[in-house]
């Protein structure tokens, strides 16, 4: 596979797990490093694992093997490198304090969102129709 596609499956296969804010960087004109980072957010150390969990194993069916893999042991931040692509998965408040996107500002970001799932503006909706009838409740 090329690196490109491997970025979108690997993006494709956090989503699958409820990872948000996922992000594809560009990486190819800035450095030799990688052509890609994949980066999410989780809500917890036990999504940590199930979204890493899913890459390895997706990546495995599409005989993608995982060249190196670090932090399963604290589950804050798990980094799996295939070479040319490398996904990074952390825990929310890990991912603001360091903060990659800031740090490869230049590169070109694009943002992957789940297909699947409603968009924000019926989900607002959704929650103002929900607070506004439990206000009704209580005044009665």
């Amino acid at each position: 596979m090329i690196a490109r596609t491997i970025a979108k499956k690997i993006a494709d296969l956090m989503i699958s797990k409820k990872a948000h804010n996922v992000v594809i960087l560009d990486l190819k004109k800035l450095t030799t490093a990688a052509d890609y980072f994949v980066i999410c957010s989780t809500d917890s150390d036990t999504q940590v694992r199930a979204v890493a969990d899913a890459v390895r194993n997706g990546m495995d069916e599409s005989n993608e093997r995982v060249w190196h893999y670090e932090g399963y042991q604290a589950l804050k931040w798990v980094v799996l490198d295939y070479v040319d692509v490398v996904a990074h998965i952390f825990y929310k408040e890990d991912r603001s304090f360091y903060n990659l996107e800031r740090l490869w500002g230049d590169a070109k970001k694009t943002e992957v969102k789940d297909k699947l799932a409603a968009p924000d503006s019926i989900v607002k909706k959704r929650r103002i129709t929900t607070r506004v009838m439990k206000k009704k409740k209580t005044r009665k």
